[in-house]
């Protein structure tokens, strides 16, 4: 449910910054496989120590958008620069120096690949009744786009994609999250608008006016909410790399 305008201004009068949870996402499992495909790597032979950084730039980034970094990813950071240092050290070739220390990680993830294909595999399959509360033009929309070589967007691509958007600010261009300029609700309503006239509409779209900073982390965080409540669904395309939203 969408915190009122008023329960959200008391809310960040206590803590002066609005928490998002991302519990409804993808994991530290999901972001270390994001950033093996991103950097078209084998996890057989992942490069830990830029794995590592970028790992780290990850959460960093999470905790300056005010959102909730789960234990589990401060976790795996541990692991991963306990994995780091491992490899730092030199060598003597004894009995317990014969494995890679990199393979605690591989196993895990090719465990977790698996569990996770196993599961994408099954939530493909027809469910009886499952397009009973659904709009059909719109499941419809979302399924022919789907042919068309889209693919869901998670998490971790939206990071990457408005990672970009600020990248194109000026350097000078500050961040300010205070109470006064953040309002998650309205930015909500102000893509529901634009979605009500167009069902559909690309990422950038959404940023085609002259917006600061805090507009865009603003826009971040909306349509995180969005996506959690199923009001839109984001989807990429394969073949130009094209992020478009879909009213659902």
């Amino acid at each position: 449910m969408i915190e009122t305008v008023s329960e959200k201004r008391r809310a960040m009068r206590q803590d002066d910054t609005y928490k998002v949870k991302t519990d409804i996402f993808e994991g530290p499992m999901d972001l270390l496989v994001h950033l093996i495909k991103k950097n078209e790597v084998s996890i057989y032979d992942i490069p830990i120590a830029d794995i590592t950084r970028q790992f780290l730039e990850y959460i960093e980034w999470l905790k300056l958008m005010n959102i909730d970094v789960a234990g589990d990813f401060l976790y795996m950071a541990a692991i991963l620069t306990n994995i780091k240092s491992r490899t730092l050290l030199p060598s003597h070739n004894g009995p317990d120096d014969d494995e890679d220390p990199r393979m605690e990680i591989t196993r895990a993830l090719e465990e977790y690949m698996q569990i996770k294909n196993a599961a994408e595999t099954l939530s493909s399959r027809d469910i009886l009744n499952e397009d009973t509360f659904v709009r059909a033009s719109d499941r419809k929309a979302l399924t022919a786009e789907a042919d068309d070589g889209m693919i869901v967007v998670g998490l971790f691509e939206l990071i990457d994609a408005f990672q970009n958007i600020l990248d194109r600010l000026p350097s000078s261009t500050t961040l300010s999250l205070s109470a006064e300029v953040i309002s998650i609700k309205e930015r909500i309503s102000q893509i529901v608008d634009i979605l009500e006239k167009n069902r559909s509409v690309t990422f950038d779209q959404l940023f085609e006016e002259n917006y600061t900073k805090s507009d865009i982390v603003v826009t971040f965080l909306a349509l995180l909410e969005m996506v959690k409540l199923s009001i839109v669904a984001v989807r990429q395309h394969t073949h130009n790399g094209v992020i478009r939203l879909f009213y659902q």
